[in-house]
């Protein structure tokens, strides 16, 4: 199927964002260098995003007023085409509107948009979650963007590091078949600093489940680099494919998946927005080009 395309331009960046799935395809610089990863063999996709569900649930199932709905890892909203709203130069909006085929999965009333927005060298995303039912809206959402590792293809990988804008002495949290370990594990990363390595994916995703920072570095000591801030996104999950592959996902969230004891009600799973009737969250990151 042939994909929906717009490309925005600003200064010293542009960006190429499609229909389907409202999802970032490409982020370069002005010299053309290409930061995100290209959809791989390794993993197909660019920059998903995730809602209304962040992570898995248990058995893929989404319980609501005992009732049982399917939802496969990270929901459905990245396997979508949205809805264009606006189309500019150097911005533009996507939309997607619950409708019967969400609701078979998802039973409740939403209006979600995505927005993108070039200023000089950044890239700014922002994500709103609308509830236009008449009950509480239960959602996660995060995104999910893969950059080049190493953004220097003469570079190693373990040249690069990330450098949080605070010191982040927090445990992390580990996966296990997809699903939260109940226990917390000591922070691979020292001070600021985390060093990175394929290694350091064995286990999946390092999930920081309450970070200080709210901004990182993604750098080696020369060539390109990337500083990622967010707003309103309660964890960050750092991901790369177990075994080693030339991507890194620096991937803020509100919400994360299931504890692997957890079989309760989704509107009960820890980290769930409850947005009343009406209301709207708002939340943002930016990726700045260096």
């Amino acid at each position: 199927m042939e994909r929906d395309s717009l490309t925005l331009h600003g200064d010293g960046i542009s960006a190429t964002i499609v229909g389907q799935g409202a999802e970032l395809v490409s982020l370069r610089d002005a010299e053309g260098t290409e930061f995100l990863w290209q959809a791989g063999p390794a993993w197909r996709r660019h920059s998903p995003v995730l809602f209304p569900i962040v992570g898995r649930l248990k058995g893929d199932q989404l319980r609501h007023r005992g009732q049982t709905y399917p939802m496969t890892q990270h929901g459905f909203a990245r396997d979508r085409r949205f809805a264009w709203a606006e189309q500019g130069p150097s911005s533009c909006t996507l939309i997607l509107t619950g409708d019967a085929e969400t609701h078979a999965h998802y039973p409740f009333a939403f209006h979600l948009t995505v927005s993108y927005s070039l200023a000089p060298r950044q890239l700014g995303v922002t994500f709103a979650v609308t509830n236009t039912g008449d009950e509480i809206l239960p959602a996660s959402i995060g995104a999910h963007p893969a950059f080049n590792w190493p953004l220097l293809p003469e570079l190693p990988k373990e040249a690069y590091r990330l450098t949080f804008a605070d010191n982040e002495p927090a445990p992390i949290r580990r996966l296990k078949d997809g699903l939260l370990l109940p226990m917390p594990q000591p922070t691979p990363i020292e001070g600021k600093t985390l060093a990175l390595s394929e290694r350091l994916f064995d286990d999946d995703a390092v999930i920081l489940d309450q970070p200080a920072s709210t901004s990182v570095r993604y750098a080696a000591d020369r060539g390109p680099s990337i500083e990622m801030s967010w707003h309103g996104f309660n964890e960050l999950g750092i991901w790369s494919k177990p075994g080693g592959a030339p991507f890194l996902c620096i991937e803020p969230w509100h919400g994360l998946a299931s504890p692997v004891d957890f079989d309760g009600e989704f509107a009960d799973k820890p980290g769930v927005m409850l947005i009343e009737p009406d209301a709207k969250r708002t939340l943002s990151y930016q990726i700045g080009l260096g």
